[in-house]
């Protein structure tokens, strides 16, 4: 496997310019901190929260609205009937992604042709 390249219109001398004096542990550090403190409900002033927002989507309904089997549904999300399953019964939920795609096809069906 290659390394990245990083392509930027800075040259490196700049770059490193840029971040004399930057302490990126400390900086992790305190945003780790800051993480906590919002977490036991003691934000700072400054703390800034941005909560990911995903649609609400019940798999069954959804499923069921385009009359397919849980395998014929699995197939054209591109994962495995059992995921469709564990979905369905609550016993793992879908990712980002896939929440995202399911609300996509639950606002417009014509959209499973075109996955098929």
């Amino acid at each position: 496997m290659e390394d990245p390249v990083f392509n930027s219109s800075l040259t490196q001398e700049e770059i490193s310019k840029n971040f004399e004096g930057v302490d990126f542990f400390t900086g992790l550090m305190e945003g780790l901190q800051e993480a906590v403190s919002y977490t036991k409900g003691n934000p700072s002033k400054e703390t800034t929260v941005r909560k990911l927002s995903l649609p609400e989507v019940n798999v069954v309904e959804i499923r069921k609205s385009l009359d397919m089997t849980q395998r014929a549904f699995a197939s054209i999300l591109g994962v495995s009937c059992r995921t469709v399953e564990s979905w369905e019964i609550g016993r793992s939920t879908p990712t980002p992604t896939a929440k995202k795609l399911l609300f996509l096809i639950q606002e417009d069906h014509s959209l499973v042709e075109k996955l098929g």
